[in-house]
């Protein structure tokens, strides 16, 4: 999927405002899950809680610190997954993890995510826009190990 330069520059923009005013990050202190990840390439750490109710991420969150990548991706999978199923978050993380390392999945519209797809122009940067998916994975999981991208 080649990207014009019109949505590049929106798509840059999105990225710069959820870097700079990003969504849900905090501490979730209710949490009934939580994980750690660590990009030691960039040096992104965080942390995501999740509040799991049944089947229902009922709230997520997440605090650390990371490049403009590693923080939009995580504010804005926060955004994504509220009140989704367990089920929906799995089939969402594998379809960006396809997203980000192979090609765009046909007939799938990503909604907001779909500005983490330019991310695949540049293989370094994967690592940093998969870290909080494959931390809230763990999570939601109940792997008790740090989510690494090496």
């Amino acid at each position: 999927m080649e990207i014009d330069n019109g949505l590049r520059e929106l798509y840059q923009e999105v990225i710069f405002d959820h870097n700079r005013n990003p969504r849900n990050f905090r501490s979730l202190p209710d949490s009934n899950r939580s994980a750690a990840g660590h990009n030691p390439l960039c040096g992104d750490q965080l942390t995501v809680f999740a509040k799991i109710d049944g089947d229902t991420v009922v709230d997520v969150t997440f605090v650390g610190q990371g490049c403009a990548i590693s923080t939009a991706s995580a504010s804005l999978m926060t955004e994504a997954i509220k009140g989704k199923s367990i089920s929906e978050f799995e089939t969402l993380y594998k379809g960006i993890h396809q997203m980000l390392t192979e090609s765009h999945p046909e007939n799938v519209d990503f909604g907001k995510l779909e500005v983490l797809s330019g991310v695949r122009e540049f293989p370094a940067r994967v690592k940093c826009a998969s870290l909080a998916w494959h931390t809230l994975h763990n999570a939601l999981e109940g792997v008790n190990e740090i989510a690494k991208t090496e």
